[in-house]
């Protein structure tokens, strides 16, 4: 097992049911979810690079931008206080994802979907009427503590609500509309990019998509997971039946059942999950851009739709890797080649495009690996009892280094020139080799069963004890347990 980490398929339950309109509906309303955190992405980067937004709050960069050719290309957008403008979005995050697993777990899922909506709109109407940078910043943390929220509640939603064999499907719909809210949001800025008030528009925008989730959230049913978790055993049985189309579901309820005794053994979520048994463009063109790896993004995003049940998701991680180390590494090439290390140069038509498709081969890569995977294997993989801090964590993990990517970006820029992509490839290269050695294959994996996976783990097994287990025949029937 030491060559890869692959865990077999057999042993592990296919429970009755089939795939229903409910459910159907259900996941891609709460997928919505992903359309705040994907158009906010696409619109921080476009709007900083408006004339009109830059020579209103941040008149320093406008007037360095306007120099030229004067000084290093890596070095004219250098400053911190710009980066601050993006970057704390993400900072804001990561502290509102620890508060949305107490709110996820005690209250559900559903609850901090529609909290994480009601914020983000609140910082989009701030963002789209700031008059200074103070009321961008409050602005920006607001959308913070809703993607926070968003992004710790939706992917746990989409893997207990979706059935197994349709568990990766189902999940990165939430991807697929974080790749969507950036392809929109790469349109917006370029539609609206020459008007003064354009970067109202794209800033205030982002109110669309919070009215979506915050409204479809109203909505939702809660999962049969969240719902046994509170102590509503028959209710949660009805919504079982609910979503799989079928009165037959006694087994699938037993092994929600027996997650649920296990959650309740457990004094705190957050004590328990540190235990050892536990797991070069000119602004249009550049604006232009972005609508091209928009739309690779969506593409890519849905091969992995269509692939990720079918061919698994290591295979997905494995190859995705692979490509994205290519693509910086060429990339790399192509900025020495134009620039050099002085900054000082000018990258012909030819290389501009060719450094588009390479960067368009990198995004592909991601959008159909890493990206949706990201979101989609941390939130199947813990039992029902950390599952909102494991969710949680993902998040903060996440939130942490994009802020710091975001903040110290354009620095790194400045004084590592074109290694800069090297550096990043060269941590592809030991995310990759993780993936190859410690991650077993949960596709077709019931999400309660999945610590039958890391027991048969060439390594994790060793940390996960017998009892851990669910499914086995020590497991409390439900016969019994209503008798």
């Amino acid at each position: 097992m030491a060559g890869g980490g692959y865990v077999p398929d057999s042993g592990t339950k296919q429970f009755q049911g089939r795939v229903t309109g409910f459910v159907l509906i259900a996941c891609i309303v709460a997928a919505c979810g992903g359309l705040i955190f994907g158009y906010d992405i696409g619109i921080s980067g476009g709007v900083t690079s408006m004339d009109s937004f830059l020579s209103k709050f941040f008149p320093s960069v406008y007037r360095k931008e306007k120099e030229g050719h004067h000084e290093s290309m890596y070095c004219k957008f250098d400053s911190h206080l710009l980066t601050l403008f993006t970057s704390s979005l993400y900072l804001a995050a990561l502290f509102a994802s620890a508060v949305a697993a107490y709110v996820t777990k005690v209250f559900g899922r559903k609850i901090s979907m529609l909290f994480g909506g009601i914020v983000f709109l609140a910082g989009a109407i701030l963002n789209g009427v700031a008059v200074d940078v103070a009321m961008l910043i409050v602005g920006r943390l607001l959308l913070g503590v809703g993607v926070g929220f968003a992004n710790q509640s939706v992917p746990l939603y989409l893997s207990e609500m979706a059935p197994s064999q349709l568990r990766g499907a189902l999940n990165i719909g939430f991807q697929m509309a974080i790749t969507i809210g950036i392809l929109v949001a790469g349109l917006i800025n370029f539609t609206f990019a020459s008007k003064d008030w354009g970067w109202r528009a794209s800033l205030g925008l982002a109110a669309v998509p919070a009215i979506m989730i915050t409204v479809g959230s109203i909505f939702l049913p809660d999962t049969p997971n969240s719902i046994l978790a509170r102590g509503n055993t028959e209710k949660a049985r009805e919504m079982l039946k609910k979503i799989r189309g079928t009165d037959n579901v006694d087994e699938e309820f037993q092994d929600l059942i027996d997650a649920t005794h296990a959650a309740m053994r457990v004094d705190g979520q957050w004590s328990t999950i540190l235990k050892p048994e536990t797991l070069g463009f000119g602004d249009d063109a550049s604006l232009m851009s972005a609508v091209i790896t928009g739309l690779v993004n969506v593409f890519a995003t849905f091969i992995s739709i269509l692939a990720v049940d079918r061919l698994g998701r290591r295979a997905l991680f494995l190859e995705g890797g692979i490509q994205m180390i290519v693509s910086q590494v060429l990339v790399a090439v192509m900025i020495a080649k134009a620039f050099g290390s002085a900054g000082v140069g000018v990258m012909s038509k030819a290389d501009s495009l060719l450094v588009l498709i390479l960067i368009c081969f990198y995004v592909a890569a991601f959008a159909w690996s890493w990206g949706p995977l990201g979101w989609l294997v941390p939130s199947e993989i813990c039992p029902l009892e950390i599952r909102s801090a494991g969710q949680a964590i993902n998040v903060a993990v996440n939130m942490a280094f994009t802020f710091i990517i975001g903040q110290f970006f354009l620095t790194m820029l400045c004084h590592m020139k074109f290694g800069l992509f090297l550096f990043f490839a060269c941590w592809v290269v030991v995310m990759t080799l993780f993936i190859y050695f410690f991650l077993p294959e949960t596709k077709n994996v019931p999400i309660e069963e999945m610590n039958n996976v890391w027991r048969k783990h060439w390594f994790w097994g060793q940390y996960i004890p017998d009892d851990a287990v669910i499914g086995t025949a020590s497991s409390t029937k439900i016969k019994d347990m209503e008798a």
